[in-house]
């Protein structure tokens, strides 16, 4: 992937050198100062250390799979292909609290749009707008690698009028996934 170059990587003696210029969140995003604390980073799987992974994944289930109540296969083969958006806050990179995560999913391996998936965010850290910063972050970086361009996602269907804050329209008729009602949406 030609954009591997520009991606952070999870060792901080190398993270300035190959970090993507992450802006700050607009203001208009934020809520109060809540969650200003938070950092952002965004790492191609491979450079995810056993920590970082450990924290990303233990997230993912506990909010996918526990608090959801949902069985179903989060590791699904798409991870290593993918870039992870995650945002934490400060600790030392053992302690760093992970506090939301998105995956980037180039065009072609999802769907045939790009696309941003497993967009989740921690329950301590949640009614703070820290999911609307996600989405500006996910869809940022995105654009950043690879260029403005149509983004497709497969959105739980509950939340079809947060993802249309951020440009996302539905594409389709809902669909039933791992139990959950779900809704195709892009964003041109």
């Amino acid at each position: 992937m030609a954009a591997d170059s520009s991606i952070l990587d999870d060792r901080p003696a190398l993270a300035s050198a190959r970090a993507p210029a992450l802006a700050p969140v607009p203001a208009s995003t934020r809520c109060a100062q809540a969650h200003t604390d938070v950092q952002w980073r965004c790492l191609p799987f491979g450079a995810l250390l056993p920590d970082t992974l450990y924290r990303l994944l233990r997230l993912r289930s506990a909010v996918f799979v526990v608090e959801q109540a949902c069985v179903f296969l989060d590791l699904d083969g798409l991870d290593p292909q993918c870039l992870h958006i995650l945002g934490e806050r400060p600790g030392s990179p053992a302690e760093a609290a992970l506090v939301a995560s998105a995956r980037l999913v180039p065009p072609g391996v999802a769907y045939a749009e790009a696309s941003i998936g497993r967009v989740v965010t921690a329950p301590t850290a949640r009614g703070l707008g820290l999911g609307h910063a996600l989405m500006a972050q996910a869809v940022q970086t995105l654009e950043q690698l690879w260029g403005p361009q149509p983004i497709r996602i497969g959105a739980q269907a509950h939340l079809q009028s947060f993802y249309g804050q951020h440009g996302f329209v539905a594409d389709g008729a809902p669909y039933v996934e791992d139990g959950i009602a779900h809704i195709e949406m892009i964003r041109r």
